[in-house]
């Protein structure tokens, strides 16, 4: 019989969990990070193409934002199931050391290889989606879309893009933290499903899924055809690409999401709950 697990026994679930992630090998640690990468990847294209024709359109722009979240939540639920590591999940590992169970070093040593390892898996997905022609779909509509989503994560203000991480990774961190609490897949599947639609919807910003969504506007960018049907698609935009590149892609997005998520999920969430049931 399933059960759900009380506050404070799902912080010492957490802490549990903390300690054998960060005692992890590292081929074990990076090859289950490399699948998490590649299966938030899928849900970000996956999610890319569900919505592309209805976020052309003003009139139905919130149905497509909603789509998109129902497309993406797939990816989060997989890595639950399945098995993989992700780094911002991995935010809650900061109980464990609140808990002084492991270093501050294992911490860092973890989070470093799962995060490399995420990017692995994100770009090779997004390498793949573009060799295989998929971006070309309706009359290069899927590329144009591709792109300005890239391009306007690379375009945000460094405030911006922190804030924008701590409320997503808030809401990831939730998710993941409820369903730890359950014991059956149902339960997990359901905890995860509404803060990860929420946080899409919302359009906050995901360390792991910008690793897919950056690098393939920036592959889109390189084929000029792709380029041209953008600036033709949308003659009311002045678009401007010049951030969206590799160096843009590390410096202006990743960098500031990545400190957001870590505040959102490790303290926000992990650091909440350690004061709630630990603190003195």
């Amino acid at each position: 019989m399933s059960e759900v697990l009380s506050p404070d026994k799902t912080l010492d679930a957490t802490s549990t969990i903390g300690v054998n992630k960060a005692r992890g090998s590292f081929k074990k640690l990076f090859i289950l990070a490399m699948l998490a990468g590649a299966f938030i990847a899928f849900a970000a294209q996956g999610s890319t193409l569900a919505a592309v024709n209805l976020m052309e359109d003003p009139n139905t722009f919130g149905l497509g934002k909603v789509i998109t979240g129902l497309i993406f939540t797939p990816g989060i639920v997989f890595v639950i199931i399945a098995g993989a590591e992700l780094f911002t999940g991995n935010s809650l590992m900061l109980v464990a050391l609140f808990d002084k169970k492991i270093t501050f070093k294992e911490l860092i040593r973890a989070w470093i290889i799962v995060y490399l390892g995420n990017l692995v898996g994100s770009i090779f997905v997004a390498l793949l989606v573009f060799k295989s022609g998929q971006l070309a779909g309706d009359g290069a509509l899927i590329a144009q879309r591709t792109i300005l989503t890239a391009n306007s994560k690379v375009n945000l203000s460094f405030s911006k893009a922190v804030i924008l991480g701590i409320l997503c990774n808030w809401l990831v961190c939730v998710g993941i933290w409820m369903s730890f609490a359950s014991t059956s897949h149902v339960g997990k599947i359901l905890s995860v499903a509404l803060p990860i639609m929420l946080f899409v919807i919302s359009g906050f910003e995901h360390s792991v899924a910008n690793m897919y969504y950056i690098p393939a506007g920036i592959l889109a960018k390189s084929n000029p055809d792709f380029v041209n049907a953008l600036i033709a698609g949308h003659p009311q935009m002045n678009i401007d690409l010049t951030n969206l590149t590799w160096a843009g892609f590390f410096a202006k997005n990743l960098l500031p999401v990545t400190i957001g998520n870590i505040i959102g999920g490790g303290f926000c969430v992990a650091g909440a709950y350690w004061l709630s049931y630990r603190g003195k």
